[in-house]
């Protein structure tokens, strides 16, 4: 029989609707409940690609009798995160501080009104022997300790609220100035790149997640005078971005037939992933390898580039504009079936063919397997990008098979405004810069549907929405990271649109502006620096909080920087530079202990203080040449105009407050930047 979430939107808490459990949606009448019975909550939270999720769902969650235990002694809530971030970072911050450690699914223990008391991630149904505490015995611990102690866990529960709260402050007010000097930039480089995996590639050990934030960082200072003065670290930085992105490239994590990436390796040498592909994952490193290629024009970049973002409008583009959240990880109840071959079913599609044969050599597609039950995941073998080329037809005729015959995994429907938001951003830049307008289109049409779908005017302001669902509207009020995002996209158009129309990009500049404008409206703090996630207006659970590091996207403090310094580019108004520079500061104590965790903050000072380029075109120039150019050149974040100031020469270029003298020499511009 269905419970309460048979009516929610969200297709994780549909994944939930049959479960024995009497599983409440988020929201006020779970915490009447509570109140109304004395029982404690039980949040769990998780997202609908999360193959752990689906693994305590089917162990737990589907068990009359765990379900019995869970129902008789709490009252349980099931959050989707994507749906309600807000929620997940308040819980799994408090978890952090009880266990050290995060993860989904997580699994929180509340007092009625909602304050954590005690929490975890997984825990499976029985004792396996590998120091996991099952969960029916979790649960009857819990509900023993809180009808025997409940004065010891309500004491918890006001101690974490009030850590929680603390930890909304920023560590450090920064320097006086509101701006790093280089040395803290080239501190920071220094830093990650010691963590470099120089074999392998990546940072750290397994499981090992891309990182895009903190490659684009590295590329960014690499363009500073400072970093320029070091030589060493220069080839450095490049030596690290390089490595990385190729291994990537070539492993497992990269769907070597499809195209698009996978969420993290379980192994250091990106051979098998978890198999879920999240929409902002392929966002951030279209943009990392955009950049990669800029810097080196390496074709295996290109090929990477253009194949996820073909995997991107073949499988996740929505028919309104929008592109879809996420695909699980899990077909057919196993994880990667949907990806992996063995070498006789590569020998059943291209036939006993020589090309069958390369493929199976250069994927290592062998008897053994390198994943479960003797399948292999395509990983390439010869880093020689010849022979990935050549094998090109081969890999189309299988990439066919596997759509036409294979039962795909489910896909995650709900169109995320921060997820677009980042997409577009890429998107855009790669259709500037690999000459394919039709990227900068999609996108063009993507950031519209944010526009027309996902905002609405309340009292004179612009209010954006989180999420959207096909066939049932906007929904969820919108979080910091909402509005950043927006910003970011709507701006990434404005940038390159006159490309394609002379004249467009107006527009998006004031929807960029509507956007920041709501932001320094309802989500900053009036009393320190930084902005809340949550509107001043909306309800949050437990405390308001700021978000200042980076998770597997980057924070909306972080983001908001990169809008702030792009508005401030383009229109000097001042008050875009006032809250930067006001914002900065907040991070300049985390950049120095644990630089990685704020790469996006990094990257925006980094811009900062190398200064974004605006370049003012004459009206009726084509911008082809200029495009042509800026293709060859190291990123630099650029802003292009047309017809400003009714100038007389071809170009002006402006980095940061200073114009530099009209020219109609292209060589001069590219030179400058």
């Amino acid at each position: 029989m269905p419970n309460r979430l048979s009516n929610e939107n969200s297709l994780y808490l549909q994944q939930h609707a049959e479960n024995p459990v009497d599983w409440y949606p988020w929201g006020e009448e779970a915490l009447a409940a509570a109140e109304a019975s004395g029982k404690p909550l039980l949040i769990s939270i998780g997202y609908s690609a999360c193959h752990w999720c689906h693994v305590m769902a089917h162990e737990s969650f589907e068990s009359d009798y765990i379900a019995k235990l869970m129902n008789q002694h709490f009252i349980c809530v099931k959050v989707d995160r994507e749906e309600r971030p807000d929620v997940d970072q308040v819980y799994m911050e408090a978890v952090q501080m009880i266990q050290q450690q995060g993860g989904w699914p997580l699994n929180v223990f509340c007092l009625p009104d909602g304050r954590p008391f005690f929490g975890g991630t997984y825990f499976p149904p029985e004792d396996r022997g590998h120091g996991l505490i099952p969960w029916p015995q979790v649960l009857m611990r819990i509900s023993d300790h809180y009808k025997r102690s409940k004065a010891e866990l309500i004491d918890n529960a006001e101690s974490i609220q009030k850590n929680i709260m603390a930890s909304t402050q920023a560590a450090s007010t920064g320097g006086a100035s509101g701006v790093w000097d280089n040395a803290s930039l080239v501190a920071a480089a220094h830093g990650i790149c010691g963590n470099h995996d120089d074999q392998y590639g990546g940072f750290g050990g397994a499981p090992k997640f891309p990182q895009a934030m903190t490659l684009d960082f590295l590329r960014s200072v690499r363009r500073s005078a400072a970093v320029e003065a070091e030589p060493e670290l220069a080839e450095r930085i490049d030596a690290v971005s390089h490595t990385t992105l190729r291994a990537m490239a070539h492993g497992g994590l990269f769907d070597q037939f499809g195209g698009g990436f996978a969420r993290y390796s379980v192994d250091p040498h990106w051979l098998i992933p978890h198999f879920e592909k999240m929409l902002y994952d392929n966002a951030l490193l279209i943009d990392a390898y955009s950049r990669g290629w800029l810097a080196n024009q390496d074709p295996l970049y290109a090929a990477v580039v253009e194949e996820t973002i073909g995997w991107l409008e073949r499988e996740m583009s929505a028919e309104g504009g929008g592109f879809y959240a996420a695909l699980d990880a899990d077909s057919e109840g196993e994880e990667g079936r949907y990806y992996v071959w063995t070498p006789e079913q590569i020998d059943s599609v291209l036939g006993p063919t020589e090309a069958a044969r390369e493929i199976r050599a250069a994927y290592n597609i062998t008897a053994e397997g390198n994943f479960e039950h003797g399948n292999s995941n395509p990983a390439l073998v010869d880093a020689d990008f010849a022979v990935r080329e050549k094998l090109a037809a081969a890999r189309q005729q299988l990439l066919a098979y596997r759509e036409a015959n294979r039962v795909p995994p489910g896909k995650d429907t709900k169109i995320s405004t921060a997820w677009n938001g980042m997409l577009i951003r890429s998107m855009a830049d790669a259709g500037f810069y690999f000459n394919r307008p039709e990227w900068l289109q999609r996108a063009r049409k993507a950031a519209d549907f944010i526009w027309n779908e996902l905002t609405e005017t309340v009292d004179g302001a612009l209010r954006l929405k989180a999420v959207y669902y096909e066939g049932v509207g906007a929904r969820v009020d919108g979080f910091l990271h909402d509005y950043a995002l927006a910003a970011e996209a709507f701006l990434a158009i404005a940038s390159k649109i006159d490309w394609l129309e002379p004249g467009a990009s107006a527009t998006y500049l004031e929807r960029a502006q509507a956007c920041v404008e709501s932001a320094l409206s309802y989500f900053e703090d009036p009393h320190a620096a930084g902005f809340f996630f949550t509107a001043a207006d909306t309800e949050t659970p437990v405390a308001r909080r700021k978000e200042w590091f980076d998770n597997a996207t980057p924070s909306g403090n972080a983001v908001l920087l990169h809008a702030l310094s792009g508005l401030y580019a383009l229109t000097g108004e001042g008050r875009y530079d006032q809250a930067l520079r006001s914002t900065l500061p907040a991070f300049a104590d985390y950049a120095q202990k644990v630089a990685a965790g704020v790469a996006h903050a990094l990257e925006a000072a980094s811009t900062h203080a190398i200064g974004i380029a605006v370049i003012k075109v004459k009206a009726g120039m084509s911008l082809h040449a200029l495009r042509d150019a800026l293709a060859k050149a190291p990123w630099r974040r650029t802003f292009i105009q047309i017809g400003a100031d009714h100038q007389s020469a071809d170009y002006q270029v402006c980095v940061g407050t200073q114009c530099l003298p009209p020219t109609s020499d292209l060589s001069e511009v590219i030179e400058v930047l």
